[in-house]
């Protein structure tokens, strides 16, 4: 499997300048590739190789004037933005012809240097190494001091230096780790209802306060976005601005996804298969609960613990989001009339009294075991999730706790 360890560094003015002009070059490169293949297409022109366009766009290109520049930057670092143009056309041909799973995806578009996000990969083609000082040495870079919170657990094979809205830099290294980090087995299986008053409801009655961490946030989010509201475009105190919202929404972010990984290592360490729904998180996030179905950050913590469950021996499942299982009784299998959310407690003609939530955990972890016990695999497996796409990854790093009723999350 592989996973990725992001970590700040801390450029000086030279190395910040040189970063700038690497990142210019990528997008100069991948800009002028992405210009290239569409006017062959509108001129009715084949589809230029991978080969044809490195000549044109990065050989070619630098014995010219104007854009001599380009030989400045590592060729690696070039060689790359043309990889990120390649598997952006790959995901939306894929996505076009069904191969791709989920959300259409839509074609390549260009780069600008407004953006928000900047960033540049480095393979073990470039010779990146990491120093014994603790340095990370980048060609035609220099040395950047790295602010070490944990050992890597295998060499690196690639790494991408980041600069996001906040102005602070990270570098992102690609390891790849084996089997050996399997947890002994457990007995508890554990069905988990997702919501938004208790953000998991677990199927032996353990909840977990929602933290709403936005919502906290939303006094200070409020006033650095009225002074930003106040400042004249285009000056250098709305610059500064901006970056202050930036980074105050980082912060936010940031907590939530330390938050998360806490409570999902400790309900993968204590047991052996999880269960969720697969939620349609996007529908969802269209209705008026758009902004607490966010802020609750679902699909992020189903994601964590779908690769951790992979990565330490447990079972994952995702149980069919159309299952009546708030309605269905855990205890004969009647299906009820529709309640509506305010009822948090109902009584089914069997004769059991059900909690609403702890009700449909039960219901979700039978129907994960019924489905893994039917065919013998994971109840619908996904793919071990990959790094994503390093060169458009919003690196989180976290800090924060929140109390959690009836399990540690530290």
């Amino acid at each position: 499997m592989q996973l990725r360890y992001n970590f700040r560094v801390t450029p000086d003015a030279a190395q910040r300048t040189a970063l700038a002009q690497a990142f210019g070059c990528a997008r100069v490169v991948f800009n002028d590739a992405l210009r290239l293949r569409q006017q062959a297409r509108e001129a009715g022109e084949k589809y230029i190789s991978d080969g044809d366009l490195s000549k044109l766009i990065i050989t070619a290109a630098k014995a010219t004037e104007d854009r001599a520049w380009l030989g400045e930057v590592s060729a690696v670092v070039l060689q790359q933005a043309l990889a990120d143009l390649n598997t952006a056309y790959r995901n939306f041909f894929n996505s076009l012809s069904g191969k791709r799973k989920g959300r259409k995806v839509a074609p390549p578009r260009y780069r600008s240097r407004k953006d928000n996000r900047q960033a540049i990969r480095f393979t073990m083609n470039s010779r990146f190494k990491i120093l014994d000082n603790g340095r990370l040495r980048l060609p035609k870079i220099g040395d950047l001091p790295v602010r070490w919170s944990r050992s890597l657990p295998s060499d690196p094979s690639s790494v991408t230096i980041i600069k996001d809205a906040a102005g602070r830099y990270f570098a992102s290294f690609v390891v790849t780790i084996g089997e050996d980090e399997t947890l002994p087995p457990v007995e508890p299986e554990i069905g988990i209802d997702l919501g938004l008053t208790h953000f998991a409801v677990m199927s032996d009655g353990t909840k977990v306060s929602a933290p709403k961490f936005l919502r906290r946030a939303a006094r200070k989010l409020k006033r650095l976005q009225q002074a930003l509201f106040r400042k004249q475009k285009g000056s250098n105190r709305r610059k500064k601005a901006v970056t202050q919202v930036a980074r105050a929404h980082a912060r936010v972010a940031n907590t939530r996804r330390d938050w998360q990984h806490k409570l999902s290592t400790a309900i993968i360490r204590d047991n052996q298969a999880v269960y969720v729904e697969d939620l349609c998180v996007v529908g969802l996030g269209r209705t008026r609960l758009a902004k607490s179905v966010h802020d609750a950050g679902w699909a992020s913590f189903t994601g964590m613990l779908e690769y951790k469950a992979a990565r330490y021996g447990r079972t994952f499942g995702r149980v069919d989001r159309f299952l009546p299982s708030t309605r269905m009784c855990s205890d004969c299998g009647r299906i009820n009339e529709k309640t509506a959310l305010n009822v948090r407690e109902w009584d089914c003609p069997c004769g059991s009294h059900h909690d609403r939530d702890v009700n449909a955990a039960r219901n979700i972890k039978a129907a994960g075991q019924a489905d893994f016990n039917d065919r013998g695999v994971q109840a619908r497996p996904g793919l071990v999730p990959a790094p994503r796409r390093e060169a458009v990854t919003h690196p989180d790093v976290a800090r924060s706790t929140r109390s959690v009723e009836g399990i540690s999350v530290l």
